[in-house]
């Protein structure tokens, strides 16, 4: 049989682990065996938070969206409600921000809804 030395694709496969490991601390980043565990799980993480990110976002402009019409003396729950028998279709991000830079325009919506 013949002999396999693997010197290029070895060295490409190390250093594009060693790549994604620039930043992490002692030899996590320098050595390769140390790196990989850690730059998988990394990736994992990634991966994983994409997701939660969106999850994470929506709580955030619920909470928002909450805060604000529990000012103005209703609940989340029933001013959705409302925003939909009246058929108005804004999203959750877009009233977060109404809420939370321009309220006297939120506060208006949310009359003319509450009527």
């Amino acid at each position: 049989m013949s002999r396999v030395k693997r010197g290029f694709k070895l060295r490409r496969r190390h250093k594009k682990i060693l790549k994604l490991a620039k930043g992490y601390r002692g030899t996590r980043s320098k050595l390769y065996r140390s790196a990989l565990p850690v730059v998988r799980k990394g990736l994992v993480y990634a991966y994983r938070d994409r997701r939660v990110k969106k999850r994470e976002f929506r709580k955030l402009w619920i909470q928002r969206i909450n805060a604000a019409v529990r000012s103005l003396g209703t609940t989340y729950s029933v001013f959705m409600a409302k925003l939909n028998t009246k058929g108005i279709e804004v999203n959750r991000k877009m009233l977060a921000h109404l809420a939370k830079e321009d309220f006297a325009a939120f506060e208006s919506l949310a009359q003319s809804v509450m009527e």
